[in-house]
């Protein structure tokens, strides 16, 4: 199968990921990150009433060691297949221009001039590098740069907000190959914006850079039943981020296991009785872990007849709620974790609905106790 981005039948792809076909051996991931043309330059400080991109880069792509490995957002495998353009307008550090980004050096090429119409800010368009989640996933990797794509989306959008600027303006409509998403950031207002306090008194949406930085998948296991009380505060995060191209739900452990669901007047409601988890375990990959987990928040629908069009709208609305769920969940004192593998995890039909129309996109694990933060997501 072709898996060039412009190239690939997704249709295809994505019905050949949930199968139960295993990905062959591992290959050569290549470059850690894309090799940019030119040479590199440093992004110069912001000037009052400039868009500091310096930092919203360093909040949201930028490596925090040489593997590449240890970046603001999660990725499947810890490959990072995401690439970053700013396509730089008037009113930045940078003159105009169109820029690709280098997350190890914290740093930018230079690719050419801005197009005619191009706004004041910046754009940061997201592609991706297939070979690098491709080299160990094979076969599953689409869907899963797809979610990879959605949590680089989310974490741009947390970086504006924690930095106190205006909410981006967010393209996640699947109506691309090529960048897959984008957020165009506004210049700053001249009023300047009221100092938000540091950690957890903050607003849900507007988190301390230090949360960002800090940010880190928990290690398995995830056990301990979280409360109701934060599992409906995690769960509504994750319905309100995704725009309703997705339902949610969550399978609950111990003492009453069952899967619920956000009601309309914000509380818990009862899906379906029972233990579901053993399940999702078997359908992710084989985790076994996922068995014992306290709780694994799941979005799910994307039909086995959607087209190219809604089956990256859903991925990518799936990666970006999530990593806001992720955020939520652990300002409420949870251990987290993304799952982003299912095969043949068609939920709808395992509660008696007519298959083939609600398939798990993605899932968040959660979990009471607090392994040692792995190093490597």
């Amino acid at each position: 199968m072709d898996l060039l981005p412009e190239r690939v039948d997704l249709v295809t792809a994505l019905a050949r990921a949930r199968s139960p076909e295993r990905p062959g051996p591992d290959t050569s991931a290549g470059p850690v990150v894309r090799a940019w043309p030119g040479p590199p330059h440093a992004l110069p400080q912001a000037a009052p009433g400039q868009l500091d991109l310096g930092r919203l880069l360093r909040l949201s792509l930028a490596a925090s060691d040489g593997s590449g490995r240890l970046r603001p957002a999660p990725s499947a495998g810890g490959l990072h297949p995401v690439d970053a353009v700013l396509v730089v307008g008037t009113g930045c550090p940078l003159p105009p221009g169109r820029y690709g980004y280098d997350p190890l050096g914290h740093r930018v090429h230079r690719l050419g001039p801005e197009a005619d119409g191009t706004l004041p800010g910046a754009t940061v368009e997201l592609s991706v590098t297939p070979r690098r989640t491709v080299s160990h996933y094979g076969h599953r990797a689409w869907p899963l740069m797809l979610l990879d794509t959605g949590h680089v989306a989310a974490a741009l959008w947390l970086a504006a907000r924690a930095l106190d600027m205006a909410e981006p303006v967010l393209r996640l409509d699947g109506l691309s190959d090529g960048p897959l998403a984008a957020l165009h950031f506004t210049l700053p207002q001249k009023a300047g914006r009221v100092s938000q306090p540091e950690g957890p008194s903050r607003p849900m949406d507007r988190p301390a850079p230090g949360e960002l930085l800090a940010r880190r998948s928990a290690a398995t296991p995830l056990t301990g039943t979280p409360s109701r009380d934060v599992l409906r505060a995690v769960l509504a995060t994750a319905v309100q981020a995704s725009a309703g191209d997705l339902a949610w739900c969550a399978a609950v452990g111990e003492p009453r296991p069952e899967l619920v669901e956000s009601a309309p007047d914000g509380t818990l409601r009862r899906l379906a009785a029972g233990e579901a988890r053993p399940t999702l375990a078997v359908w992710a990959a084989g985790q076994a872990w996922i068995a014992d987990a306290g709780a694994v928040l799941l979005a799910y629908g994307c039909p086995a007849d959607a087209d190219a069009a809604l089956i990256r709208r859903t991925h990518l609305r799936a990666g970006f709620a999530v990593h806001l769920a992720h955020l939520a969940a652990v300002r409420h004192g949870l251990a987290a974790r993304p799952v982003g593998s299912w095969q043949q995890a068609d939920l709808g039909a395992a509660l008696g609905a007519p298959p083939d129309r609600d398939w798990i996109v993605h899932g968040l694990a959660l979990g009471t106790t607090h392994p040692d933060e792995e190093k490597t997501s």
